[in-house]
């Protein structure tokens, strides 16, 4: 712990929404705060920030929840001002770890290591007594012939060069797949200039009414999505429920998809498939917490995501978790968790009890939001039989280039029963991204869920850091200790319907 007289040190790693929940509470409770984020600016992708030099004029056309960011956004610069919080930015944490001699169930100081700067090679470490993981989570894209071509990218992909580089990813669109981020980045890039084709989601009214009770108890989600289907409507963007892309077709790139019905069961309807051309698809099939850097501290992870408690601790001492680390759930409910965990981080390392009516409105809104986000999860599903347009020379394996065929061998001629075993068998996630974007899809072939993967780095770490980093080379040591002063600033709250700019 930290030495008399100076202030519990608490890292949070991730500055999306959740993330800068948990330091501005924590900041206002008297903790030292060191916000670490891999991004050159805060906000995540939710708000996401078009670069500095672009010199954009009216960035909050791209934005909703616009006040929402503001109330962070200053906040943030309030704390950092007086000297409260220190924000790193371009810092990519590949581990953390208890500092040599403390055991796992030591409440001993918590070194977490990054790379930092354009190359991701310089090392820095920051010390801490307590840890805030907020790391957000990543698309699900499921492979079909012709996914590798050019012209084709992520549905957050297309949303992050528009709110980032102010650039459109082409000229005319399919937005594909199933989930709620559909809507916005199809209306986002229609508002934009670019012509949306399509707008195609494999989920159906069914579905939708199976869950119209819980949805409907969310009147103000209800209105955000009325607005994004009224900025459709107006850009004229044809929306084809029950259908998915099970093709994309071009040479050199992308010059059209094939589109087609889905039945109830989620087979392709013989006979409804029709050609769309664009020179762009936006496909996304959902998300996936990121766990990566939970698991390298032994964190309990259930299922997809990383367990904790009423006051957001994983079961390793003095280590929290929110947002959609803990459960992929949208922004206001990462919002009520970051500010939860920050409240209970500053109550835990200053040896109290925390008052449970500090976190009593964001506790209410965390409960009825995770109802919210169970709702919403089982309407926007992969289509159960996606696997069947997978032909046997589609790549699976992107970093390994491994086709379907190699992983249907593996599992049908040579016995492989796991994804552990298909790996040895094809290199299928042996790659730069360690399986982490093709392990939901040969898992889908496997016919297997995607387990948990105990890695000890939660990214690719240079050998030279590992091999020659000592403490002369660590880098700078992050340990502000100076005097807390009253914050006049408020914790943000989930934005208000009213406060929404769609």
């Amino acid at each position: 712990m930290t030495a008399h007289g100076e202030r519990p040190r608490l890292a949070v790693v991730g500055a999306g929404p959740a993330g800068l929940a948990a330091a501005l509470a924590a900041a206002r409770q008297g903790l030292a705060v060191t916000l670490v984020d891999a991004a050159p600016q805060a906000g995540g992708q939710f708000h996401r920030q078009p670069a500095e030099g672009l010199g954009a004029r009216r960035a909050r056309a791209l934005h909703h929840r616009w006040r929402t960011w503001e109330r962070l956004r200053d906040g943030l610069a309030r704390h950092v001002a007086a000297g409260r919080v220190t924000h790193l930015t371009d810092h990519h944490v590949w581990c953390v770890e208890r500092e040599k001699g403390a055991g796992r169930d030591s409440d001993g100081t918590l070194v977490v290591h990054a790379l930092r700067g354009p190359a991701q090679e310089e090392p820095a470490t920051v010390r801490a007594d307590g840890l805030v993981i907020a790391t957000g989570g990543y698309e699900t894209v499921l492979p079909f012939p012709g996914w590798t071509l050019p012209g084709v990218v992520t549905a957050g992909g297309a949303q992050a060069m528009l709110k980032g580089g102010l650039v459109l990813p082409g000229r005319t669109a399919v937005v594909a797949g199933t989930g709620p981020l559909l809507m916005p980045v199809a209306a986002g890039l229609a508002a934009a200039g670019a012509r949306v084709a399509a707008l195609v989601e494999a989920a159906g009214v069914r579905d939708v009414a199976r869950s119209a009770p819980a949805l409907a108890a969310h009147p103000g989600k209800l209105a955000e999505g009325a607005r994004y289907a009224a900025e459709l409507l107006r850009h004229r963007v044809p929306v084809r429920s029950r259908h998915a892309v099970v093709a994309a077709h071009g040479t050199d790139r992308l010059d059209a998809v094939t589109v087609a019905a889905l039945d109830p069961d989620g087979r392709v309807r013989t006979g409804t498939e029709h050609r769309v051309p664009c020179d762009t698809l936006a496909v996304g099939h959902g998300m996936l917490p990121h766990t990566d850097l939970a698991e390298t501290l032994g964190c309990a992870v259930d299922g997809r995501r990383v367990r904790v408690d009423d006051e957001q601790r994983t079961d390793v001492p003095g280590v929290w978790a929110a947002g959609e680390t803990t459960g992929i759930g949208g922004a206001d409910l990462a919002l009520a968790e970051g500010r939860i965990a920050g409240l209970s981080a500053a109550a835990r390392l200053n040896f109290r009890t925390p008052e449970r009516s500090s976190w009593r409105s964001a506790a209410a809104a965390r409960s009825r939001l995770r109802r919210f986000a169970s709702a919403v999860d089982a309407v926007y599903r992969p289509p159960a039989h996606w696997t069947d347009q997978v032909t046997d020379d589609t790549v699976v394996c992107r970093c390994e280039e491994v086709p379907a065929a190699d992983v249907r061998a593996a599992v049908g001629g040579l016995g492989a029963g796991d994804l552990r075993t298909v790996k040895l068998l094809t290199r299928a996630g042996m790659g730069w991204c360690q399986g982490r974007m093709c392990g939901p899809a040969v898992a889908g072939l496997l016919g297997r869920e995607l387990p948990v993967s105990r890695r000890p780095f939660a990214r690719p770490v240079p050998l030279g850091v590992l091999a020659g980093a000592t403490e002369g080379r660590a880098g700078p040591t992050e340990d502000r200790t100076e005097d807390p002063t009253e914050d006049p600033t408020e914790d943000p709250q989930p934005a208000r319907p009213e406060e929404e700019n769609a």
